[in-house]
């Protein structure tokens, strides 16, 4: 029987596509401007690297290793899409949502493989060499982001469980995060830490194109134009307001100033915690996780901050622990009369044993093979830079550009010769 491909869906699906693209050079704006103007080109590329990188490998074997195979229950997909081999212009997402091209849920889940691994350079900025962080992006989403896709959302073995994840909160969010937590680890902290962020306003663009393309990035998770693509949408904006919101009033309650930067901060916590739960939840349920999310992440980078762990742009606080929260949030707030299965509050108790099982083996995967691969990476070249590198700067010191010309300081006029005396008489 020949599947008639939906031109709304298929439209829906490149949109939401070009909206999680979008994302990383969002990323790029909003890490570019929490760091210090000597190393804002070495953050921003390591983002947009990853964008031509990932894309190559993906188009290679990535696809494959995540979707081949369907509903195998193991770890890896099959290799029936090496190459993108065996899939035509024709070929229905089976399996996914028979009503679009391959190709479309093809390039949508590119995305995600693209902003993941660069969710994690915000830790170790300023202090990484890009040789070691090239190799390092190749086989982290070889051994780590593959695998969880496959076993999340390829029907492997966390899928077999019951394991539910809407749009990315353990795959992307818990992985990241706690891969971000052993790269600190693992390469210590700065020489030179960075006084504040050099540019808010950028900051401010990088969270805004953040926030418009999680849009693409949870209601688009729906695969499909529905009621639930509708409440993805709601609850990511609600949850974003929400944490957002309650970040600015606990920077103002404990740092005593009303911050933009903690605004923005929340609002991307928030955006990170209800990426699990998007599809699953009610809008008030939402609400709810917005508000933890806005606790629990802030507490997290207080938690980091007196342990002077050195995660940079507070990619474990915001990702790594909201994702969790978010997942775990799925096995409490789940409502199957949403989509999905029930939570605790909805009187079922599996779900939320399964989400905890999944949190923990991801973090325990993420954070051993993540200091495993550094410490293999440094065997062949060193992964951390000189500290004279480091003092000067990786943009100038590495990739020999600067963002920002200094101004040459200016050469005071010569003063102007006294006027000899004219007059003869006595002083």
């Amino acid at each position: 029987m020949t599947v008639q491909i939906d031109t709304g869906n298929t439209a829906f699906m490149l949109i939401s596509a070009s909206l999680v693209m979008l994302m990383t050079p969002g990323l790029a704006f909003f890490y570019g401007g929490l760091v210090g103007r000597k190393n804002v080109l070495t953050i921003m590329i390591q983002s947009f690297v990853s964008m031509a990188i990932v894309d190559v490998i993906w188009f290679v074997v990535g696809f494959s290793l995540c979707f081949g195979g369907l509903n195998n229950g193991g770890v890896y997909g099959s290799f029936q899409y090496v190459f993108l081999n065996n899939i035509s212009l024709t070929t229905p997402a089976t399996g996914l949502d028979p009503t679009i091209p391959l190709y479309s849920f093809l390039v949508y889940q590119m995305m995600f493989a693209i902003i993941t691994p660069a969710l994690i350079s915000g830790a170790f900025t300023n202090r990484v060499s890009f040789k070691a962080y090239i190799i390092f992006l190749v086989f982290w989403s070889l051994f780590v982001y593959f695998p969880f896709v496959h076993m999340v959302w390829g029907g492997g073995l966390l899928h077999a469980w019951g394991v539910e994840d809407f749009a990315g909160g353990i795959v992307v969010h818990v992985l990241a995060g706690f891969a971000a937590l052993a790269s600190v680890f693992f390469v210590g902290a700065r020489i030179v830490k960075d006084k504040a962020p050099h540019n808010v306003p950028l900051v401010a663009l990088g969270t805004g194109l953040l926030w418009f393309g999680w849009y693409g990035f949870n209601a688009g998770s729906a695969l499909t134009v529905n009621s639930i693509t509708v409440i993805a949408f709601l609850n990511t904006d609600l949850a974003a307001s929400v944490a957002a919101t309650v970040w600015l009033a606990m920077a103002w309650i404990f740092e005593k100033k009303p911050k933009f930067l903690g605004l923005l901060t929340g609002a991307v916590a928030g955006l990170a915690t209800i990426t699990p739960a998007a599809g699953y939840v009610t809008p008030q349920s939402a609400m709810i996780i917005g508000m933890l999310a806005g606790v629990v992440c802030y507490a997290a980078i207080f938690v980091k901050n007196h342990m002077h762990w050195d995660d940079a742009l507070d990619v474990w606080g915001v990702h790594g622990v909201g994702g969790a929260l978010g997942a775990v949030s799925v096995g409490i707030f789940g409502a199957a009369a949403v989509s999905g299965s029930n939570g605790l509050l909805a009187g079922g108790t599996h779900l939320f044993e399964v989400q905890l099982a999944a949190v923990a083996i991801g973090i325990l995967w993420a954070f051993g093979f993540t200091y495993l691969m550094l410490w293999l990476i440094d065997k062949v070249t060193p992964v951390r830079v000189s500290s004279s590198v480091e003092e000067m700067g990786l943009d100038a010191g590495i990739h020999g550009e600067v963002a920002y010309e200094m101004e040459e300081p200016a050469i005071p006029e010569p003063a102007a010769a006294a006027s000899p005396r004219t007059d003869s008489s006595s002083p």
